[in-house]
């Protein structure tokens, strides 16, 4: 009886092609899964980073003026000095087109931080002006004392 269960020719081979293409796209579907889950949960990562970056951004912006035309910050260091010493004139200012210093000591233009030298030689008020491209000005004033 048992010779007589022959099986068909190709039958094995039909199995095997079977077996083999649902193992096929159950590792494909999987792949397909974990690569998807993996894209959004970056995407995500990537969302709370440009979001964190935007508010830092935002805040340096402001920080550094936004908007306005102003004159952040004016000073010598140090404020007082001996006759023949140098002195740093150190400015900020926010949306200036031009910067003038009098009395003039090193070039100056438009920035965020900078500082300048100067040798004064008695006690001398410096005037920080800057100008907007519609022409308003602001104006600071500084004093260095000479001993």
């Amino acid at each position: 009886m048992l010779a007589d269960q022959t099986p068909e020719p190709g039958k094995g081979i039909q199995i095997y092609l079977i077996v083999s293409i649902l193992a096929f796209a159950f590792v494909a579907a999987y792949l397909g899964w974990v690569f998807y889950s993996r894209r959004e949960a970056n995407q995500a990562i990537e969302n709370r980073a440009a979001e964190k970056q935007r508010v830092q951004d935002q805040q340096t912006f402001e920080m550094m003026g936004g908007n306005r035309f102003d004159i952040l910050g004016f000073y010598a260091n140090p404020g007082t000095i001996a006759a023949g010493d140098r002195v740093s004139l150190c400015y900020s200012v926010s949306n200036a087109k031009s910067v003038k210093l009098e009395p003039e000591a090193e070039p100056v233009w438009p920035a965020f931080s900078r500082c300048v030298n100067a040798s004064p030689r008695k006690t001398t008020k410096y005037t920080l002006t800057i100008e907007d491209g519609a022409g308003h000005t602001k104006s600071a004033v500084v004093e260095v004392k000479v001993r």
